[in-house]
């Protein structure tokens, strides 16, 4: 008969401890294969527990295939071979180290994060409690593979009335995040295209590029944009490019490249322009500039955006536009995915917007980042000689570059500046053919930056370089 002293179990259940012994019996040939256990009653009996206590024993034992049962027989010890048999090494207790935490600076100029006071908690969460009380059978439904209608419909809307985009909700796709976005665009136009990106340019959409092994080619650019002798030559199908704010140059491709490039886009059937917007709504000097979807008339613009930039770093709520004609190879190809984004973040974010508050939130914080950058710029002036820089791009977005005259190498300007635990970027930094590379011009990102860090932080910076 099976005997174990069960006080000795620990912080084990009953039923716990118990099967951990038998299945150290059978694991150590105390029992062996074929020999029939004591039935649940009479094992029960003996040690004093409850029958329910043997059953959970039994049953999982069985489910790991350590015993098995014979009907109106019993429970009988598995036949297991001979290396399973053999005693586990003692492995050494598991020490989990924290994850190291990512630097921080008194003033990131690389960083084109946001401040957290900036997000309208107040509102979201009112219309967050607005969802919830009002939405509760929608917010238990599955969510269509392109999002919920409302927020399509919103984000339609917006596109309409700020951006002059004439689209319907069944083009517009949400996702958590571009970079998700990217993955679907692949998938749908293919993986034996070849997809071309800006060089300079924001090196996270060639690495994904890269990471979907697909071909992925790097176009110079020139003072207007993407070099279309470049993109020829580079034999590419899908060009990625930001034309109303190209990071890192600040450039805004004007009209006339524009019609190039979709004339470009025009001449073969499998070519498309991927248009990435991602800081459009904070030009601080006019209106946005029209994007290259509104002039579009051959169904050759894939539009994307995000709100990241236009509420938190950390709101991962993305969308992407499609031409009809491919919105209809979506559906049929990629509408079994489910939605990336959960349906109380989708229903919160369309009330945001359709009640207004999306756009005086981007008002205000135009005015907000119109405010840092002229402080900024004031403090380089203050403390630079004007005979040593150049501003340029300050008008387009929420970085400009900053080409200062100097004799140092970008790396040791950098590392000067990492002494000072300042933070900062060139643009020397963003190319892949470093023959181009411009150097001695620094990135200068402000939307980050405290306010009341911004003459501190630029005068570190300016001790760095000098």
């Amino acid at each position: 008969m099976l005997t174990y002293a069960l006080e000795n179990r620990g912080t084990d259940t009953l039923y716990e401890y118990l099967y951990k012994q038998i299945k150290t019996d059978i694991l150590s040939k105390k029992l062996v294969a074929g020999e029939r256990l004591p039935s649940k009653r009479l094992l029960a009996k003996n040690l004093n527990v409850s029958t329910i206590t043997v059953e959970n024993a039994y049953s999982q034992l069985v489910a790991e295939g350590y015993i098995y049962s014979i009907p109106k027989s019993g429970y009988y010890v598995t036949d297991i071979s001979a290396d399973l048999m053999k005693p586990l090494p003692e492995r050494p207790a598991k020490q989990f180290e924290k994850p190291k935490e990512k630097k921080t600076y008194f003033a990131d100029f690389a960083s084109n994060s946001t401040v957290e006071d900036a997000f309208p908690f107040s509102i979201w969460s009112k219309l967050l409690k607005e969802v919830m009380a009002e939405n509760s059978k929608e917010l238990m439904s599955r969510s269509p593979s392109k999002g919920v209608y409302e927020l399509r419909s919103a984000v339609a809307g917006y596109l309409y009335q700020f951006r002059g985009m004439d689209v319907k909700p069944e083009q517009v796709i949400i996702g958590a995040g571009t970079e998700y976005l990217y993955g679907l665009i692949i998938q749908l136009l293919g993986y034996d295209k070849c997809y071309a990106v800006e060089d300079p340019g924001y090196q996270k959409i060639s690495r994904i590029y890269q990471a979907q092994n697909v071909c992925c080619k790097f176009v110079a650019m020139d003072e207007n944009g993407i070099n279309m002798e470049a993109l020829e030559e580079s034999g590419a199908d899908v060009l990625h490019i930001s034309p109303a704010h190209h990071f890192p140059t600040g450039l805004v491709t004007p009209v006339s490249r524009r019609y190039e490039l979709l004339s470009w886009a025009s001449r073969k059937d499998n070519r498309y322009i991927i248009e990435d917007e991602y800081d459009s709504e904070f030009r601080l000097v006019g209106k946005p500039v029209p994007t290259l979807e509104s002039i579009d008339v051959g169904e050759k613009v894939i539009y994307i955006n995000t709100f990241s930039k236009s509420l938190s770093s950390t709101i991962r709520i993305s969308y992407m536009v499609l031409p009809e004609s491919l919105m209809r190879r979506y559906d049929e190809m990629l509408s079994f995915y489910a939605c990336t984004v959960s349906n109380i973040e989708q229903y919160t974010l369309a009330r945001f917007i359709t009640d207004g508050c999306l756009e005086k939130h981007i008002n205000r914080m135009r005015n907000y980042y119109r405010e840092q950058r002229d402080l900024v710029l004031a403090c380089i002036k203050k403390y630079m000689n004007p005979d040593k820089i150049r501003i340029r791009e300050e008008n387009s977005g929420l970085h400009f570059l900053l080409e200062i005259d100097t004799n140092y190498s970008d790396e040791r300007l950098r590392n000067n500046a990492e002494a000072r635990d300042i933070h900062i970027s060139f643009l020397s930094q963003y190319y892949r053919n470093t023959e181009n590379a411009r150097y001695h011009t620094l990135v200068i990102n402000y939307s980050g930056i405290m306010p009341e860090h911004i003459e501190e932080a630029v005068r570190r910076l300016i001790e760095s370089i000098e």
